[in-house]
């Protein structure tokens, strides 16, 4: 039997690829307080992965093996998405796509983080929780949070220094860590 790691490794996925966006602002911040126990790692693939077919085996294609590498790594995985037309964009979209049939979010510890004003955004957090849903993901609903965040609040580091924000975001952590490590502890004799 495996032992037990005492850290826990959460991958970030930004479902923006726009320069300055305040989702992966939000996840750089996840990445820059995260407590010593927490290992973060940043997916920067989202642009390179091909459109999904299909049936096409996912080892042809060298960014699908690095995403899946990427959540192998992973004990649990935070997103953070902007909306766009009313739902996901297409690119999270096709990288969740390429999780269809291989297992790699299955029952793997999952939240999200809403950045968006309250009564925007909730068509891709939507569509994120059917999609996440499908693919047997662990929803963990006590990470999934609403932490809004405004352009003017990032600031020249690519941080949001808002405590309000780092507060909500440290709490969020700490429940997804939690939750995960509730699934893998060792049971008493």
């Amino acid at each position: 039997m495996p032992v037990a790691s005492e850290v826990t490794r959460i991958l970030l996925i930004s479902g923006s690829t726009r320069e300055g966006s305040t989702n992966t602002a939000a996840l750089r911040t996840v990445q820059a307080i995260a407590p010593a126990d927490v290992e973060t790692r940043f997916y920067t693939g989202l642009l390179e992965l091909p459109a999904f077919v299909p049936g096409a085996d996912p080892a042809n294609y060298p960014a699908v093996v690095g995403l899946r590498d990427a959540l192998a790594w992973a004990d649990a995985v935070l997103i953070s998405t902007p909306e766009y037309a009313g739902t996901l964009p297409g690119s999270l979209k096709n990288l969740l796509d390429w999780t269809v049939g291989t297992a790699d979010l299955h029952e793997k510890p999952t939240a999200w983080l809403t950045v968006a004003a309250p009564g925007r955004g909730d068509g891709a957090t939507a569509t994120l929780a059917s999609v996440l849903g499908y693919v047997g993901a662990d929803v963990v609903s006590a990470a999934c949070v609403r932490l809004p965040v405004l352009s003017a609040d990032i600031g020249a580091d690519g941080l949001i220094a808002a405590q309000g924000f780092r507060d909500g975001v440290a709490e969020a952590l700490e429940a997804l860590v939690r939750h995960g490590q509730g699934r893998t502890g060792t049971v008493d004799n």
